[in-house]
């Protein structure tokens, strides 16, 4: 091979350069000039050689030495995933965030959302972050100064003075982990900042009012592909009545006085159209629409209030048309307070209530219908004090319903309302004094349209109308030296407004 002569031409110069004799017999000149027709007899076989190697690359394949290292590629590892991709450690799923974080449907079964989203293949990642935002801009106006009824945004008069309001504000925003622990269990927490609705004192610029809150968060044993049974524990909605609404952001009175948030465990069953749930829940005054007193306190320190719930869905015929009636019972509600009435202050005794409601969804149209009242009168809504003329209403059971449409239109969409554009209208009443009490009712009509833009897009605009101002707080008084009251049914509210709600 021309490498070994090369290697033994090498050598031989060496030895030659090296030779005693070579030293002895010739001058240093002549050396040089040994050494000269040596070197240039190396470079005519390393050029000889050079052109060999250029013209076969063959050769090349047959001297490992001459061939620059390989880096052998790592294995791929796929930590975060997307919807594109969905095998990985953690992802996102933006049709399901919006679902899961959206307020105005499905607001009571959320566990039921991801076990449908789990055998549906919409949570193939040990973990899902969801996210979400509503924005608003509108203006409102009230034939009464100081009093907005709207409850979109708590009626305050720190917040809404004189007869007119206007802003553009972000109304709440979401942030939830749903982690899949393995076939069977799922954990999920949601966290939320809603300074327009927050209880805390103080504008919605107030450091009071701008929290944020676990609002959900659950361990949840259930897989609907395995059993039709499942159950969790932690804090909830409570599942009670419907609560619903068709307005694409406007919540309706019924879920103003009776959708309740609670610590508790909840057990359910899903099989053949019918939906049982019972939820044991924390007693004392919970987040939201349930108190039952322990030992004569507020103190959620006893297991002692319980909902149960009950729903049957059948078909009309025809892909997605079907109608569903259902029916709920909670042992303790919200509304157990003497007067003067005040949030989460402890009651004498529980109040129940109970629930009818229905919807039906037939081609592009919804229509839902929703009852919900009491057992017995809300204690405050009468004024015990003989010389007050307000004392002459008697006390009445707390109610509310809603009645509500939606006719959806458009291209077809991935969103929950099945068309990228809806049009809808809702009524929706509460009743929480006797005939002419100025604390009788507040009624609310929303108009409304949505686009949306993808499934987790939804632009809006509504026109709300709200007769009555009603608080629950002090609703029959007590918060004045004279012994009125700050409820008035003959205050009235309009709210233009535009908005949107997405979630990733």
């Amino acid at each position: 091979m021309k490498l070994q002569s090369l290697a033994i031409t090498v050598a031989a110069a060496a030895m030659t350069i090296s030779a005693p004799a070579l030293a002895q017999d010739a001058s240093l000149e002549a050396r040089f000039q040994i050494l000269e027709q040596r070197i240039q007899a190396l470079e005519a076989q390393n050029q000889e050689l050079r052109e060999e190697l250029e013209a076969e690359p063959e050769s090349r394949e047959a001297v490992p030495a001459l061939r620059a290292p390989q880096a052998v590629p790592p294995a791929p590892v796929q930590a975060i995933a997307t919807e594109q991709s969905p095998d990985g450690i953690v992802g996102t799923n933006s049709a399901y965030s919006y679902k899961i974080l959206d307020h105005s449907e499905n607001v009571n079964t959320r566990p039921l959302v991801q076990l449908n989203a789990i055998a549906n293949g919409q949570l193939k990642n040990r973990v899902t972050l969801s996210g979400g935002a509503t924005v608003l801009m509108d203006k409102q106006w009230s034939n009464t100064a100081d009093k907005f009824g709207y409850l979109m945004r708590n009626p305050t008069s720190a917040n809404q003075i004189g007869k007119d309001v206007s802003e553009a504000v972000i109304h709440s925003a979401q942030l939830a982990v749903t982690a899949r622990l393995d076939d069977d269990f799922t954990a999920y927490a949601e966290l939320l900042y809603d300074p327009q609705q927050s209880f805390g004192q103080g504008t919605i610029t107030a450091l009071t009012r701008n929290q944020i809150q676990l609002r959900r968060g659950w361990v949840m044993f259930g897989n609907l592909e395995k059993r039709p049974v499942y159950a969790l524990v932690g804090k909830m909605d409570t599942p009670f009545g419907l609560n619903d609404s068709v307005s694409p952001f406007t919540n309706s009175t019924s879920w103003h006085a009776f959708s309740g948030l609670a610590y508790g465990a909840q057990v359910g069953l899903e099989t053949n159209g019918l939906s049982l749930r019972a939820m044991a829940i924390q007693g004392g005054a919970q987040f939201r629409a349930a108190n039952v007193p322990v030992n004569g306190t507020s103190v959620p320190s006893r297991l002692n209030n319980f909902a149960v719930d009950a729903r049957y869905t059948t078909s009309l015929g025809g892909e997605g048309n079907q109608i569903m009636a259902g029916a709920s019972y909670q042992h303790g509600s919200a509304y157990c307070q003497g007067y003067p009435v005040v949030h989460f202050t402890p009651c004498q005794d529980n109040n129940p209530e109970w629930a009818a409601y229905g919807k039906v969804n037939y081609g592009d149209l919804t229509l839902i219908g929703e009852y919900a009242s009491t057992t017995k009168p809300l204690p405050g809504s009468a004024v015990p004090i003989p010389n007050n003329p307000l004392s002459a209403f008697p006390a009445v059971k707390t109610e509310a319903f809603t009645a509500g449409g939606r006719y959806a239109f458009g291209p077809k969409s991935s969103s929950q309302q099945g068309r990228q554009f809806a049009v809808s209208g809702e009524f929706s009443k509460f009743i929480a004094g006797a005939d002419g009490a100025p604390w009788e009712r507040q009624n609310q009509a929303v108009f409304g349209l949505s686009w949306f833009a993808s499934a987790n897009i939804n632009l809006f605009s509504e026109f709300v109308h709200v007769d009555g101002f009603v608080p629950l707080n002090f609703l029959s008084g007590g918060n004045f030296p004279d012994g009125s009251t700050w409820s008035d049914r003959d205050a009235n509210t309009n709210v233009a407004l535009v908005g949107a709600q997405v979630a990733f």
